[in-house]
């Protein structure tokens, strides 16, 4: 089971996963994000987890506008100092709401609340889509080559000729290793899902880049880092804070 802690406190998220470690060992915490503008960026580019732990007020503004830009479908257990929101919690799938400081005997109820939430929907049909989709992602398999259509031709491009794709103005892009760019008509998140996530990273809403087209990187202001690439493209490629530590895994299987 995956969880994400949404809390810019550093001590209160320590709680949190000691809490969890705790209660659930089965619970993985894959990401703790500080800020209102990580958590939109890695909710928009990551898969919905199994449960999130999210604080109200946030270094850069109150947890509810991060509704207003990406879909959370998810339950969600709220953490706060003050009891003010808790109506309003209820309204973007919470199943709890927590006040500061968390205390074992209601953060168990809380997860009490989701299991027997999740027990509730476990069926017959559930488990077979499971099973489907299972078996779907050990069948998957990655584009090898695009046919980039161009005037009245289509243009073959191999997939390890690419160093990166981009959005500019609705289209996306595609530079290769010789620096040739190709347009195509089709959505940066199609084309990522298409390509081999041991090869490609998506750095942000904006970049693709192929592990081989890196030379170097940059340490950036607010615990960001700038990628660079052996070939030119028109913005600096950063990588948000709450998704650095998940670029150097990737970078270094």
């Amino acid at each position: 089971m995956k969880a994400v802690i949404v809390e810019d406190e550093l001590i209160a998220a320590q709680n949190l996963q000691r809490l969890i470690n705790q209660v659930d060992n089965d619970i993985e915490v894959v990401a703790v994000l500080q800020t209102v503008e990580d958590s939109i960026e890695w909710f928009s580019l990551h898969p919905v987890p199994d449960l999130v732990f999210m604080d109200i007020h946030l270094a850069d503004g109150s947890s509810f506008s991060i509704f207003d830009k990406v879909e959370i479908s998810c339950p969600i257990i709220f953490t706060t100092a003050y009891d003010e929101y808790a109506l309003k919690a209820f309204e973007v799938n919470s199943i709890d709401y927590l006040l500061k400081p968390i205390s074992l005997k209601n953060f168990e109820r809380a997860l009490s609340k989701f299991r027997n939430m999740v027990a509730e929907k476990d069926n017959n049909s559930d488990l077979i889509s499971h099973l489907l989709a299972s078996f779907k992602q050990t069948k998957e398999t990655y584009k090898s080559n695009f046919l980039i259509p161009h005037k009245d031709k289509f243009i073959p491009l191999a997939v390890n000729k690419i160093a990166c794709l981009y959005t500019e103005n609705k289209m996306v892009n595609i530079v290769t290793d010789d620096q040739q760019i190709y347009h195509i008509d089709s959505s940066l998140e199609d084309l990522g899902n298409q390509l081999s996530p041991t090869l490609f990273f998506r750095a942000n809403r904006q970049y693709i880049v192929s592990h081989k087209a890196i030379k170097d990187i940059s340490i950036w202001f607010g615990s960001k880092i700038s990628i660079n690439l052996y070939v030119n493209v028109p913005d600096k490629i950063i990588v948000s804070k709450a998704r650095v530590s998940e670029f150097k895994t990737w970078y270094t299987l």
